[in-house]
């Protein structure tokens, strides 16, 4: 899917949710952990719910990887249910390794899951990021600055340069960007970086994990939003597990509604 597609699925929809298939077979409804095909009924039936409002889907390959053999199938098929001209697909995958490597990575994610994107860390640093991007009508979606407290740690270090380790790294990987096909990760819970990311990737469409359940607001986003939107905003546990009822896929469609609606209002 390329960034006009992406943009003109954006306006259509007038949304820029991306809802997050991080499935636990523990946390689905009692009434679908008994049946063999639990994890992909539920799928199923949130996707059929929340397509209306959402322009992605973010799977969390490590939900998929713990089941096994039948994960993996699990994950094929959900995959296959997206439809592709209705939704971005994304792997979370978190890849980061080099050459040959990279490449297939990429090969297995874009080529034989058929994913729109997948995301990448790119701290091993160009030659684990150009293999992604050298699949012209995919995205490498690459680690900015997360939403998690470790962040501090590496991301939200100083260099000589006064610049933060993160800026460094967006700004180097936006250099590679020559097929327009990057985004980055910016957690919502980071708003006082929000100025600085925007002043490194001015134009960049940025996948925005941390809205809901860990504690980021829409409202906060604000400073992020560019002609083009540039945002796809994503929520997980808020939406599929809204309610552990016979309800669950209404509950998740209420709650993808209200953010839709929410975000229309933001879209310039």
């Amino acid at each position: 899917m390329k960034r006009s597609d992406l943009v003109e699925l954006i306006r259509k929809k007038q949304s820029f949710l991306c809802v997050g298939l991080d499935t636990d077979p523990n946390k689905i409804p009692d009434h679908l952990k008994s049946g063999e095909d639990g994890v992909l009924q539920f799928n199923k039936a949130i996707i059929e719910a929340t397509l209306p409002y959402a322009v992605s889907y973010k799977l969390n390959i490590a939900f998929y990887e713990a089941m096994g053999e039948k994960g993996w199938k699990i994950l094929r098929k959900t995959i296959d249910m997206i439809p592709r001209q209705e939704a971005l697909i994304i792997a979370d995958a978190k890849r980061g390794d080099i050459g040959n490597t990279a490449d297939r990575y990429a090969h297995a994610f874009f080529e034989e899951f058929n994913c729109h994107a997948v995301t990448v860390n790119p701290y091993m640093g160009e030659d684990s990021i150009t293999p992604f991007t050298a699949y012209e009508n995919n995205w490498a979606i690459l680690l900015g600055l997360t939403s998690n407290k470790g962040a501090k740690d590496f991301e939200l270090l100083k260099l000589d340069d006064g610049r933060y380790v993160y800026e460094a790294v967006i700004q180097r990987s936006a250099e590679l960007d020559v097929n327009n096909n990057i985004m980055f990760v910016v957690g919502a819970t980071q708003s006082e970086h929000f100025e600085r990311i925007r002043n490194v990737a001015p134009s960049h469409f940025l996948l925005v994990p941390g809205v809901g359940a860990q504690g980021g607001t829409l409202s906060d986003l604000k400073p992020l939003v560019t002609d083009e939107v540039g945002l796809l905003v994503n929520s997980s546990r808020k939406i599929i597990y809204a309610s552990s009822g016979l309800d669950f896929a209404d509950a998740a469609q209420k709650e993808a509604e209200v953010l839709q609606v929410a975000m229309s209002q933001m879209i310039p």
